[in-house]
């Protein structure tokens, strides 16, 4: 990012990285017409993100969305960014894949039983980062 520059585009490597050093994010399921966010916990090596739920809406939308995205951010007083994914999903339903799903340090946010887990598959990242401050003073000229 240059110096004066606000707004940085992240290359995939960078928005891996933010992606994977998250612990809480949000679902995007579109289903034709409808769209579900979800806020949800998560497990992320950058690849793909696992994440434990239980039968509902925000499962059955894994299994038959069009459209899948998944979205996580940081704001702190001197910077902020933002990763978008765009994903693949499955529920992970192998005796293996649970037991190595299991001993991920994945945990319920809220005291809840959830005892599915889903792995969304990482296809294109998107993501910026944004220095914060104070808003200039606009030029004459570019006010209308």
């Amino acid at each position: 990012m240059t110096e004066n520059a606000v707004v940085e585009i992240l290359d995939a490597n960078r928005a891996r990285s933010l992606l994977s050093g998250q612990t809480f994010g949000r679902l995007i399921e579109r289903i034709g017409e409808v769209t579900e966010v979800f806020p949800i916990n998560y497990w992320s090596d950058g690849h793909r993100i696992v994440f434990r739920t239980a039968p509902g809406t925000k499962l059955a939308g894994t299994v038959v969305a069009d459209e899948i995205l998944f979205q996580t951010d940081r704001v702190t007083e001197e910077d902020a960014w933002s990763v978008v994914a765009r994903c693949t999903s499955r529920i992970l339903d192998k005796a293996v894949e649970v037991d190595e799903a299991a001993q991920l340090d994945l945990h319920p946010l809220i005291p809840t039983v959830k005892q599915v887990f889903v792995e969304l598959t990482v296809g294109t990242l998107s993501g910026r980062y944004f220095r914060l401050g104070e808003e200039p003073q606009a030029s004459p000229e570019t006010v209308a």
